[in-house]
């Protein structure tokens, strides 16, 4: 909820014991949770009742691993029944992951392997993505992720060469899998940055790039989970006194780019 971070978990079945292993995995992978937030699902409400008959049992029993439960106990909230609006911000991540997965993979069949392989490529595609600055000094090109409180640092990927206009029958099997993630990686980035770019012109009136702004370059060309990072240190005006052209340092040097291939970190842009 805070950090917007996402973990992906693939299951077999819908049923309340394979949402409880999945619990298990996430708990020993990120650590425990005090609270949880799901919707009215059959599963979730299943497990919420295995969990409760669970904690009662630690009550009754004083043995060391049931007071330890009981201690642990996790608080489980549902949301409104038929109100999936609710839970928009995780609902928002899951739609990112579905969109472009069904699109790119299709009716192709994947092992349970190959499919858990792009799932965590994908989380980490997700939590790479760049939130706000983490200082206001303009020499400073690091920028803030999800990745971050997860892990300490900014996710990375290992490079490999992009194979994504390479035809599938000339692909071995695990190669597949590359260029599925690098297909997913190419349009969700591209249409991460497009979102950041959102302007009402119709309704709002906001304030051109400044100096020292840190911001997203648009480049078509990047691997998995790089991102173009840079601060602008000189605009360049038009005749309608708006700002058409930059300057951005980077760490490879300034580059000079047009607006419409910069995009404002979101925090940021939510802090303008």
């Amino acid at each position: 909820m805070v950090t917007k971070a996402i973990h992906l978990e693939l299951i077999t079945d819908l049923t309340s014991e394979a949402f409880i292993a999945a619990l298990k995995r996430f708990c020993s992978r990120r650590g425990k949770c005090s609270k949880l937030f799901s919707d009215n699902a059959t599963n979730f409400v299943g497990a919420c009742a295995e969990l409760k008959k669970l904690q009662r049992l630690a009550i009754d029993q004083k043995e060391p691993m049931a007071q330890y439960l009981a201690k642990e106990n996790i608080e489980w909230k549902f949301l409104p029944p038929r109100a999936p609006n609710f839970g928009g911000l995780w609902e928002a991540g899951v739609k990112s992951f579905k969109y472009h997965f069904k699109r790119v993979v299709g009716n192709d069949k994947l092992t349970y392997e190959q499919f858990l392989t792009v799932v965590i490529q994908i989380e980490g595609i997700l939590n790479s993505r760049p939130l706000s600055s983490l200082s206001s000094d303009i020499d400073d090109l690091q920028v803030l992720t999800p990745g971050h409180f997860l892990i300490g640092r900014p996710n990375n990927a290992i490079v490999e060469p992009d194979i994504t206009d390479i035809p599938d029958n000339r692909l071995k099997l695990w190669k597949r899998v590359t260029k599925i993630v690098q297909l997913i990686w190419k349009r969700w980035h591209m249409n991460y940055l497009s979102h950041l770019q959102n302007r009402s012109k119709w309704t709002l009136e906001k304030d051109n790039l400044k100096v020292g702004t840190m911001v997203l370059i648009k480049d078509d060309n990047l691997p998995c989970l790089k991102w173009a990072i840079g601060r602008i240190t000189e605009v360049f005006y038009g005749k309608d006194d708006k700002i058409r052209v930059c300057n951005v340092k980077t760490s490879s040097g300034v580059l000079k780019r047009p607006v419409t291939k910069l995009c404002v970190l979101p925090i940021e842009e939510e802090n303008k």
